[in-house]
């Protein structure tokens, strides 16, 4: 079957953009991973290491984050692009480092030359004027922006939404379950979390497929380093404000309507902010996903006896087991291997380490949340975690404001898939999958898989549970 959600065609994820021999691959951040390790960069002050941003580096980085964490916690490098910056590794200086306000997320405050502050963040935002979002600002903008958005993220809001979240997953197994064989990353993993955030902002279903290609290119990066990407962002750009026009003239129940609401009730969000708040919503809030469903169901697949333990689980009723779960994957090999760009506002001391005014830091998440002094066993995946205040989705102010979706596309996802495919196995050697190269997200490029061929019929009941 081909059914899609929304009425929309079966969607398209991002094709395999594994590089040409000799090209380097490229992360979501921009930034281009050199397929010769950080010695090849020019040198300078950056710390002697281990080897970063390679192909081997992306597809395992736990070796190289645990030789930091012992050696050098908060570590100088150079990075691809070769913007210097330290990487903060420890899970004490991690948590610290996101809560510090001497670390600002304004660009502005970068020290580096015009150049290097153009190799930042998300590439286009700048060009397209959608730099005023979350991830960029400090209070009390932030404070005034968060506000208003949180309410689309309140516990009653997300629960009004599972129903639809289980449609989503249902109707898109749906469409693979007769073939016995399916690619999870372009199949699932992708189109999932973009109609969910298209539906909570209000992009009507004949267009989710531009929003599909632009979201694709983001994560395929074609086109050369950041070039694919600013050119999504700008074509967002333009749809985004023509969208909140007719949002103004004919609201509706949905995210883009609050927040033209809010504006024009005095709270001072201009048509600039509500673009980029509703950019950075999407931007940020379905390749998180997409790497928390991917990433999570490749953890299960190699990890049967925490598999099975969460089968059982289920089969019983239980809940507890799948939420404590999904914190310990996003633990264990989560989707954001790095907290969004800091600059020090003023001289900064983490880890014994000097930090000089308009430094970048980046806390490296996938590092901290497998250090050794703060969880025990870090290695290891314990579905049953209790102990687990992970930094998945940050620390302090800037706590990831989706997360309460998040979460609840990730368990409808990986409880539907082991309940409607109970022998779904991998089909293809672990050694064989790609990884997306890249500072600020981790997933994989695809996820082929094998199972029983089913019935579209055999639908799932897991969120009436949850």
């Amino acid at each position: 079957m081909n059914d899609s959600p929304a009425g929309t065609p079966a969607p398209e994820a991002p094709k395999d953009s594994t590089p040409a021999p000799g090209e380097p691959p490229q992360g979501a951040s921009g930034d281009v991973a050199p397929v010769c390790p950080e010695s090849a960069a020019p040198a300078g002050p950056a710390d002697a290491g281990p080897e970063l941003f390679t192909w081997e580096f992306a597809t395992d980085p736990y070796p190289a984050y645990a030789w930091l964490r012992e050696h050098s916690p908060v570590h100088r490098t150079t990075l691809p692009s070769g913007v210097e910056a330290w990487l903060v590794t420890r899970y004490a200086d991690a948590r610290q480092a996101l809560a510090d306000t001497r670390l600002s997320k304004n660009p502005a405050h970068h020290a580096g030359p015009a150049s290097a502050k153009g190799k930042t963040g998300i590439p286009g935002e700048r060009k397209a004027e959608l730099m005023t979002h979350l991830l960029n600002i400090d209070p009390p903008d932030h404070t005034r922006l968060r506000r208003l958005v949180s309410k689309a993220f309140t516990p009653r809001r997300v629960a009004e939404f599972a129903p639809r979240v289980q449609e989503l997953t249902d109707r898109l197994i749906d469409a693979f379950i007769e073939e016995g064989k399916a690619d999870l990353i372009h199949d699932f993993a992708f189109p999932l979390p973009i109609y969910a955030i298209c539906d909570l902002l209000g992009v009507p279903p004949e267009d989710q497929d531009d929003f599909r290609d632009w979201a694709g290119m983001m994560i395929r990066h074609g086109g050369g380093p950041r070039g694919g990407v600013a050119r999504s962002v700008k074509k967002m750009r333009g749809y985004l404000a023509e969208l909140i026009h007719r949002k103004r003239e004919n609201p509706g129940d949905d995210l883009i309507s609050g927040l033209i609401r809010a504006s024009d009730h005095g709270e001072h969000l201009t048509e600039n902010e509500a673009a980029a708040m509703a950019f950075i919503l999407l931007f940020a809030g379905f390749e998180t996903t997409v790497n928390l469903i991917g990433n999570g169901t490749y953890a299960l697949l190699r990890n049967p006896e925490q598999r099975m333990r969460l089968e059982r689980s289920l089969a019983a009723g239980e809940t507890d087991l799948l939420a404590t779960g999904i914190e310990e994957l996003l633990r264990h090999d989560g989707p954001v291997e790095m907290a969004t760009w800091r600059y020090a506002t003023e001289p900064v001391t983490l880890g014994g380490r000097h930090i000089a005014v308009g430094d970048p830091v980046l806390v490296v998440l996938a590092a901290a949340d497998r250090d050794p002094e703060r969880f025990h066993d870090a290695d290891t995946l314990d579905l049953a975690r209790s102990d687990n205040q992970h930094l998945g989705y940050g620390h302090g102010i800037h706590y990831c404001l989706g997360a309460p979706l998040a979460r609840l596309e990730g368990q409808a996802a990986l409880a539907t898939l082991l309940r409607r495919l109970p022998d779904l196995r991998l089909a293809a050697e672990p050694a064989d999958l790609r990884w997306r190269g890249g500072l600020i997200m981790r997933g994989l490029r695809t996820l082929p898989v094998e199972f029983e061929p089913g019935h579209p019929s055999e639908k799932s009941d897991t969120l009436s549970t949850l």
